[in-house]
């Protein structure tokens, strides 16, 4: 059997992200771009408050934005373009990896 070994180089910038969704599709080319985001509630730029003298707590009375409880954000860091091959490829790894999950998670809950 021939053997073939594959090392691996890692970048100085190299920095795991944590994300929670995607958004992409098909290029012109014919290829899957897949922007990763992390989607989150919105933050204030700026909160006024009023101070009641006999509240311990002080009562927010303006916001802005101001629909900033009707927001989220998706922040956008990376993204990969790939080939019909290389999408194919990691759809496969993907798969393997997810039914992986799904058995450990069978035997914690006490499933065969």
């Amino acid at each position: 059997m021939n053997k073939i070994k594959s090392k691996y180089i890692f970048k100085d910038s190299y920095n795991p992200k944590y994300v929670n969704g995607a958004q992409g599709g098909i290029s012109p080319q014919g290829e899957i771009v897949i922007n990763f985001y992390l989607e989150r509630n919105a933050l204030p730029i700026s909160q006024t408050y009023q101070i009641e003298n006999d509240k311990v707590a002080p009562k927010e009375i303006e916001s802005e934005p101001s629909d900033l409880n009707n927001s989220f954000v998706r922040v956008i860091e990376n993204g990969v373009i790939m080939n019909y091959q290389s999408a194919k490829e990691i759809y496969k790894w993907l798969g393997n990896n997810i039914e992986k999950l799904e058995k450990l998670e069978d035997l914690a809950k006490g499933k065969k």
